[in-house]
């Protein structure tokens, strides 16, 4: 990653918007990782309770557009061109379920610590969130990888109903 780059990605580069929300997974997720090592040592602040509502508005909406991007236009086009990606990606969405399930209990926890600044969030759930996601996230981007090689008309056709999937 460039850091002197100051292109944002568009749904006019389907491909590449797909990568930028995984981007912000992989945060999210490091900010889940030290928020209860965070909650330890300086107590449920408001720095903790902003990075809970900004994950868990980022879980709750983004995500699963996210998912319904890959399900509905990138997946069924990947396997007009390359048919082989399909134990990938039957893998892939068998995963969405599992992290959805996973994220419920994420949430949970989430919604324990803001009834309870004394709550201490269980660990597991949240590692094994981050885990699924990790390994999610791996085996999706060696499908972006081969997208890239989709001819431009039909990403961008893709990139539409991404973005119109947003507006409404």
């Amino acid at each position: 990653m460039n850091p002197f780059d100051t292109k944002s990605a568009t749904f006019n580069e389907p491909i590449e918007m797909l990568y930028a929300c995984h981007g912000k997974v992989r945060r999210f997720c490091s900010q889940i990782g030290k928020l209860p090592e965070y909650i330890d040592e300086n107590g449920c602040n408001n720095v903790a309770l902003q990075a809970v509502h900004q994950i868990s508005r980022y879980f709750n909406i983004a995500a699963p557009l996210h998912h319904q991007d890959e399900e509905e236009d990138f997946f069924p086009l990947l396997l007009q061109y390359y048919p082989q990606a399909k134990p990938d990606i039957e893998q892939l969405l068998k995963q969405h379920n599992t992290l959805h399930n996973n994220w419920t209990a994420v949430s949970q926890e989430f919604a324990k610590l803001e009834a309870d600044p004394n709550y201490q969030l269980k660990n597991n759930i949240l590692q094994r969130f981050c885990a699924d996601y990790d390994t999610h996230l791996n085996i999706e981007e060696r499908l972006f990888e081969m997208g890239k090689h989709i001819p431009q008309k039909e990403l961008a056709a893709i990139g539409k109903k991404m973005a119109d999937r947003r507006k409404s």
